[in-house]
C-alpha cells in the first residue's frame, strides 16, 4: 500500500507523508483494489490539507477509513424505498469470440446502435452472443469501433505491453500536469472549514471518474455546474455522482448555446472534462482558446487510453480499458474462470476521479503562489498501469456493510430519500459535506449561482 501511496505522491508532486489507512479488510481482487481505494482518496485529501497548510500555515491531519473507501469505489447512496436504475445496457458485457473474449459497451443508445450495425439487431444476449461468435476478437473489436461503438478484446498484460497502444500508455506519467506562462493573480476565497468556497467548478465529465472528481470538490464547497447535451442521460449512475453540483443542459453545435458556454467558462476557476483527446477542438474550443477565454484557468482532463498512441482519440469506459490492458484476464486465472474477471468494482474510473481531483487543488495551489493556471492531463489506462504494476492485495476480507456505516441524514433527491455512506476521508477541521443532494441531469438553468 505505501507503494501506491508514494508512487501518487510523486506523480502529483506532494510530500512523501504517510496517510493511516484505518480498519481492516480488503475487496476480493487478483489486485490491490482497496489498497489503490485508499491511495487515491488519501491522495486528494493531502492535496487539500497541503493547500490549507500553504493559506494558513497549519497542515492538518489526514486519514482513510479502509472498509469506507472500498464501500465508495462501489456506490455511497443507500436509497430508502426506491432502487437505483440498472447500470448496465442487457446486451453489454463480455462474450465469447471464436479466438477468445470481447466485451461490449452498450449503455448509451447511440453506442449500442454502432454494436448492432456491424452485428445485427439483437434483442438479448442470446441472440448477441450467436452473432459475436462469428468473429474473431480483433476484426470485430475494430469493426464496432470503426462504427463509431465502444469494444475491447481480451488481453494480457503481456499481450499489452507489446500493443502499440499499451507501449505509448505505458510511457506517460501518471498525471501529466502543464502551467501557464501568463500570471493571473487571484486571492484564495475558501475557509479551513470549506476550502474551496468560493471557486468555480465547470463540469464536462460523464459516468464516473470526472464526476467523482467534482463530486469530491464540491464536499470541499466548490460551486459545481454540470453541463451535458440536451439527449445524454446515464440513469444508473445520476443518484451516485450528481451529489453536490447543479445540472444543466446545453448543445454545443448551437450557437447560441455556445455563447452561453463561453461566459461561462469565462467565469470558471476549474474545468473538468471528460471528451475524447479532439472532442473539444473540433467544437473550437481547444485549449489556446479556453485560456483565452478564462485566463488563469486549472483546466483537468481524462480520456480511457492514454494522450499518445493510435487509440488516443478512441472511446472507451473503464471495463473496456480492464479488458485491454490485462486486467480482466488476469482476473480470469486468478479466481480460475472460464470467462473474464474484472475488478470487483470500476476502480480505474474512482481511483482516476481522485486524481483528477488532487490535481485540480494542486494546481490551485499553484495558482495562489504565483498567478499561474495549468492544466493536467489523466488517463483511465495509466491507473490501470499502476495498479498492475503494484502486484496483489491484502485476501483479509471486508466485514459486511450495516446500518453503523451510513450516515444518520437523510438525503432527499428526486427519486426518493436516501442515506450515504459515512465518508472514508477524515481532513481535520475539514469535513467532507455536500450542500445539494444529488439530482436529475438538466435540473437547473446554466448559469452560476
Amino acid at each position: 500500500m505505501t507503494d501506491l501511496l508514494t508512487s501518487i505522491q510523486a506523480a502529483l508532486g506532494l510530500a512523501h507523508t504517510p496517510i493511516p489507512f484505518t480498519a481492516d479488510g480488503a475487496l476480493p481482487s487478483a489486485f490491490a483494489v482497496t489498497e489503490l481505494a485508499c491511495a487515491s482518496i488519501g491522495a486528494a485529501g493531502q492535496a487539500v490539507s497541503e493547500l490549507l497548510e500553504q493559506q494558513t500555515g497549519q497542515l492538518p491531519a489526514v486519514a482513510v477509513d479502509r472498509r469506507l473507501a472500498s464501500l465508495w469505489f462501489a456506490s455511497s447512496i443507500r436509497p430508502i424505498g426506491w432502487q437505483v436504475p440498472p447500470l448496465w445496457d442487457p446486451v453489454a458485457g463480455d462474450y465469447a469470440t471464436r479466438d477468445g473474449w470481447i466485451r461490449l459497451h452498450t449503455n448509451a443508445p447511440h453506442h449500442r446502435a454502432a454494436a448492432e450495425s456491424v452485428l445485427g439487431a439483437c434483442a438479448d444476449r442470446a441472440a448477441m452472443a450467436t452473432q459475436v461468435a462469428q468473429w474473431t476478437g480483433s476484426e470485430l473489436e475494430q469493426a464496432v469501433v470503426d462504427a463509431k461503438g465502444c469494444a475491447a478484446e481480451m488481453r494480457s498484460w503481456q499481450q499489452w505491453q507489446l500493443h502499440p497502444q499499451g507501449l505509448a500508455v505505458n510511457a506517460e506519467p501518471l498525471v501529466q500536469f502543464g502551467q501557464d506562462p501568463d500570471a493571473h493573480p487571484r486571492a484564495w476565497p475558501g475557509s479551513v472549514a470549506q476550502p474551496l468556497a468560493g471557486l468555480k467548478v465547470l463540469d464536462l465529465t460523464r459516468v464516473l471518474a470526472g464526476p467523482t472528481a467534482s463530486r469530491f470538490l464540491a464536499g470541499l464547497g466548490a460551486n459545481v455546474l454540470r453541463i451535458d447535451p440536451p439527449s445524454w442521460n446515464e440513469p444508473g449512475v445520476v443518484p451516485e455522482v450528481t451529489l453536490g453540483k447543479r445540472c444543466a443542459r446545453l448543445d454545443l453545435q448551437q450557437a447560441q448555446d455556445r455563447a452561453v458556454f463561453e461566459s461561462l467558462l469565462k467565469d470558471a476557476d476549474i474545468l473538468l472534462h471528460g471528451y475524447r483527446a479532439d472532442a473539444l477542438e473540433r467544437l473550437g474550443f481547444a485549449s489556446e482558446r479556453r485560456r483565452q477565454l478564462a485566463p488563469g484557468l486549472i483546466d483537468v482532463c481524462l480520456n480511457a487510453y492514454g494522450w499518445s498512441g493510435p487509440w488516443q482519440h478512441r472511446r472507451g469506459f473503464d471495463s473496456l480499458v480492464q479488458m485491454s490492458s490485462g486486467i480482466a484476464e488476469a482476473g480470469q486465472r486468478w479466481k480460475h474462470a472460464d470467462k473474464p474477471t474484472p475488478l470487483p468494482v470500476q476502480a480505474l474510473d474512482h481511483a482516476t476521479g481522485y486524481l483528477m481531483a488532487a490535481s485540480a487543488i494542486k494546481l490551485l495551489s499553484e495558482r495562489l503562489r504565483s498567478g499561474r493556471g495549468g492544466s493536467a492531463r489523466l488517463s483511465l489506462a495509466r491507473t490501470a498501469k499502476l495498479l498492475i504494476e503494484h502486484g496483489p492485495g491484502t485476501s483479509e476480507a471486508l466485514r459486511t456493510e450495516d446500518q453503523q456505516d451510513q450516515d444518520r441524514r437523510v438525503e432527499q433527491t428526486p427519486w426518493g430519500p436516501a442515506h450515504r455512506l459515512q465518508v472514508p476521508l477524515r481532513i481535520a477541521g475539514t469535513p467532507l459535506q455536500w450542500a445539494l443532494p444529488a439530482t436529475e441531469l438538466g435540473s437547473h438553468s446554466p448559469q452560476w449561482r
